[in-house]
């Protein structure tokens, strides 16, 4: 079975540190296929930039990362080490994201691209600033705009633009944000890219520009209800917040907007109180709400033309998790790029929160109807194990399986009826 390159880079960038790319599982010396969630077309090769002798591979000696693998398991083509120099606190990866042969992250002041087939740097892009806001995704033919601080003192904001080619490590347009007024702050924000356009949300206030010119395509919207916040992809969806009398008790909208123009194809409402946290899938789309008020969440799917589809209903033990990283925002938020969820057409699958009651941590992955928001079917983790959802891989979940102190950690599959994880790496 062929693992899928954004598997193990997925991983990895988790981790913080290291790139890992998987190929198939048996000895077969054909190239690992990234598989970017916005372009289904095969990898096509872009330009080398590398200036190296090219006589190393990117991995220290000594390491067998394949030593322990078993038949029919997947196989590690390459590992990449991170060497960029680091603020005494550390920084975030952002990525990965793929385009063609390319595979790339950015972390601190840099942007970096990898070859998917053997792991060497093709290209580095280094920045006068931090990369402060990322898109999930780059659009179909590579491109992707981030932001970068306006300055490196504490007191910057995340005000600048920049649109980066992640075929050949170019850097494209620059702008700075145009500002909605005198309360439009910039410490803060969210990007999302759909087609060609780049959303920028914040509290209050958004902006879309044209991700291959960088023309501002629309701005935040006439009227009592604003979006702050944007998932990208096959859709663009908002989060909408409208002005009310009270400030405890909100009132927010889903919105999928047309991207070239910004003019809503439709909107959901959710009962007042209920605030939109974050978009887990967008085909389908699911959708956390959260009740602050109350202390309370839920999550629910939505049809292709905005209609309640369903409202996940886990049992009164299950406490549903997922990682969605540093939510800590003063003004912007990110609706997109949480992981440990999984969807396909009519299911959802998510883990519950780790055990501890028992000798050691474990957890339990659930399959939610999406027409009925009922349990479909419980996969417990094996003894002592903790298992996160990657995504779906040929039908299958993907799953990452925790490590414990004396075994290693693994990528697992499960069917889509449930049953017993099987290892692929």
């Amino acid at each position: 079975m062929v693992v899928a390159a954004a598997l193990a880079v997925v991983l990895a960038a988790g981790l913080g540190t290291w790139f890992l790319v998987s190929d198939s599982g048996d000895d077969d010396p054909k190239k690992p296929v990234a598989t970017g969630s916005n372009d289904p077309k095969a990898p096509s090769e872009s330009p080398t930039v590398d200036e190296g002798d090219g006589s190393g591979d990117g991995r220290e000696a000594g390491d067998d990362l394949n030593a322990g693998r078993k038949p029919g398991e997947a196989k590690v083509a390459w590992l990449q080490k991170n060497d960029i120099d680091l603020p005494r606190n550390g920084s975030a990866v952002q990525g990965p994201w793929f385009a063609g042969d390319v595979v790339a992250k950015a972390i601190y002041r840099s942007v970096s691209g990898y070859s998917v087939a053997d792991g060497k740097q093709k290209w580095k892009l280094d920045l006068p600033a931090d990369v402060c806001a990322t898109p999930n995704s780059p659009t179909p033919d590579g491109k992707i705009v981030i932001g970068v601080k306006n300055g490196t003192t504490d007191r910057a904001n995340c005000s600048v633009l920049q649109m980066v080619d992640l075929n050949t490590g170019k850097a494209g347009w620059k702008k700075e944000i145009k500002k909605n007024g005198n309360w439009d702050f910039l410490s803060d924000i969210g990007l999302a890219i759909s087609g060609d356009t780049v959303a920028v949300g914040r509290t209050g206030n958004s902006n879309a520009y044209r991700v291959s010119d960088g023309k501002e395509l629309f701005g935040t919207p006439e009227g009592n209800c604003k979006p702050f916040a944007f998932s990208g992809g096959d859709k663009l969806i908002a989060a909408v917040s409208c002005r009310t009398d009270d400030a405890k008790n909100p009132q927010n909208q889903v919105q999928e907007l047309n991207p070239a123009t910004g003019k809503p194809r439709w909107t959901y409402q959710p009962p007042r109180g209920w605030e939109v946290s974050k978009v887990y899938s967008s085909t389908p789309l699911v959708v956390r709400l959260e009740h602050e008020e109350k202390k309370q969440y839920t999550i629910v799917a939505l049809t292709e033309s905005g209609k309640l589809r369903s409202q996940l209903t886990p049992g009164k033990s299950d406490k549903l998790t997922a990682d969605c990283g540093n939510s800590f925002a003063i003004f912007g938020e990110k609706l997109e790029g949480c992981s440990g969820v999984a969807a396909d057409a009519n299911t959802f699958y998510i883990a519950t929160e780790d055990d501890s009651s028992g000798t050691a941590r474990t957890n339990k992955v659930i399959a939610f109807d999406l027409n009925t928001g009922k349990p479909k079917w419980e996969a417990p983790a094996p003894a002592e194990r903790v298992l996160k959802p990657l995504g779906m891989e040929g039908g299958d979940v993907l799953l990452y399986m925790r490590p414990k102190y004396d075994t290693a950690g693994a990528i697992v599959t499960l069917p889509p009826t449930g049953g017993t994880p099987k290892t692929l790496l």
